[in-house]
């Protein structure tokens, strides 16, 4: 790979958010490593970033829900003679059911990949970030950061709000030191991501149709990120939104996002 090319480390990258940030990369002229469970997808995406860009991109097929996995992670980067400029903690999944009604092993998981390990990637490149004087990490929270807990998906809204507080608590650790962290928090995207927890079906009788599309966040946050912002909310009807959460009575909030969200409960 051309060492003096940046590098940029995307989890999540074979769809979705994550495949739109390593795009987005690519298009600045970052190498990337690209890190998912499908290797085949990285692949893909890799051959077709390099003959767009003539950039570079090391594959690195992770399980993140695995314990210590964020290691094996940073020593295949290390490994290939290359450390991260930026780092996005974009890997991650729902579970739209009740706590116990799914085994405890898939909570863990749900908890190694969205805080564990990504806690654990940031461990490992803010030393060598802060030593050469600059460095960016990309969290991507979530809207539900602002949101009570309801039924169902028990931990998502308690793990896109600790991204908040991390990435705020390492924006006032390391902004001296040159780095610039963000909490990204999007509504919802078009992804992937409701194939993937199983409520795909219940999503298309929505009359309010996403309103961004995974290019749209990730182009605007990376903007966000450069210009040093700690929280950005993507889109002015969210940022409303964000600021009626965190401004209504919590009893009437969880009662308007109890009833919304009840029909996504799986069971």
């Amino acid at each position: 790979m051309a060492a003096e090319r940046p590098l940029a480390l995307v989890t999540g990258a074979s769809a979705g958010l994550g495949e739109a940030f390593a795009r987005a990369y690519a298009a600045r002229g970052y190498d990337l490593a690209l890190v998912a469970r499908r290797a085949e997808r990285l692949q893909a995406l890799a051959d077709a970033l390099t003959a767009k860009h003539d950039v570079e991109a090391l594959v690195i097929p992770a399980d993140l829900s695995g314990w210590e996995a964020h290691r094996a992670v940073v020593d295949e980067v290390e490994a290939a003679g290359r450390h991260v400029d930026v780092l996005v903690n974009n890997a991650g999944f729902g579970i739209p059911r009740t706590f116990t009604s799914v085994p405890w092993a898939r909570q863990r998981e749900f908890l190694m990949t969205m805080a564990v390990n990504a806690c654990g990637l940031a461990y490992d490149v803010i030393p060598g970030m802060a030593a050469r004087g600059r460095g960016a990490i990309v969290n991507i929270a979530s809207m539900a950061a602002f949101s009570p807990g309801v039924a169902g998906n028990s931990l998502y809204p308690a793990v896109k709000s600790l991204m908040v507080k991390f990435s705020q608590s390492l924006d006032a650790e390391y902004r001296a030191q040159g780095l610039k962290i963000t909490a990204v928090c999007p509504g919802v995207v078009r992804t992937e991501f409701a194939e993937e927890a199983g409520i795909a079906d219940l999503m298309k009788g929505e009359r309010r149709m996403p309103s961004h599309s995974a290019a749209e966040v990730a182009e605007s946050s990376i903007r966000a990120n450069e210009a040093g912002k700690v929280v950005f909310i993507p889109g002015w009807q969210n940022r409303l939104g964000a600021m009626l959460l965190r401004a209504l009575p919590e009893p009437l909030v969880r009662s308007i996002i109890g009833g919304a969200s009840a029909k996504y409960v799986l069971e």
